[in-house]
């Protein structure tokens, strides 16, 4: 994936949420010079900093990395294809996992839903606000939560609150595959 894609599209988007980058900058705790540093970069910001900036534009993260942003509508029901799902491949940002976007076309989740290819080695640790849930639908996953690690075999599930640092490698000739939805708390854009 293009990084530059999930630059231009933060502005598209705080452009349709008609904010000024002043506003965006109180929504998200970041400064305006930072924003607009963003917004005119190639390079995306953390996957920390990604979320705070979804969460300020009440949207997910997929809306994010989506290649064509649509106007917000009001869908009550979202139907996709296993022949039509995206997999973003792993960028400097999201490294080492490939992403496969679910449920891509529903505006306005309260959850995230995708599947995750865990790497062979971890590469970053990740915090950010609100609460996930990993089911491991193939392969073995170790686990790092804090300072604690898990080995997590198919059919195992974990739900935490994803504030703290978490990350996870695959364990074994086969990557991990796993089933993730994250619930991120949404601000109110008054």
């Amino acid at each position: 994936m293009n990084e530059k894609i999930i630059c231009n599209n933060i502005k598209k988007l705080r452009k349709q949420n008609h904010l000024t980058l002043e506003k965006l900058a109180v929504l998200t705790g970041l400064t305006k010079g930072y924003l607009s540093k963003v917004e005119r970069s190639e390079k995306a910001p953390p996957y920390s900093t990604l979320t705070k900036i979804a969460g300020a534009l009440g949207v997910e993260m997929t809306t994010m990395l989506s290649e064509n942003i649509e106007p917000l509508t009001n869908v009550k029901l979202c139907l996709s294809r296993s022949e039509n799902r995206k997999i973003i491949k792993e960028t400097s940002q999201f490294s080492g996992y490939d992403y496969e976007i679910l449920a891509e076309n529903k505006p306005g989740k309260n959850m995230e839903p995708f599947i995750i290819h865990a790497p062979w080695e971890i590469r970053k640790m990740y915090s950010h606000e609100g609460e996930e849930f990993m089911y491991i639908m193939e392969g073995s996953l170790e686990f790092l939560y804090g300072d604690e690690t898990y080995v997590l075999e198919k059919g195992d599930n974990v739900y935490f609150d994803s504030c703290v640092p978490h990350s996870g490698k695959s364990l074994g000739d086969k990557k991990a595959r796993l089933l993730v939805v994250i619930y991120f708390y949404k601000r109110n854009r008054q």
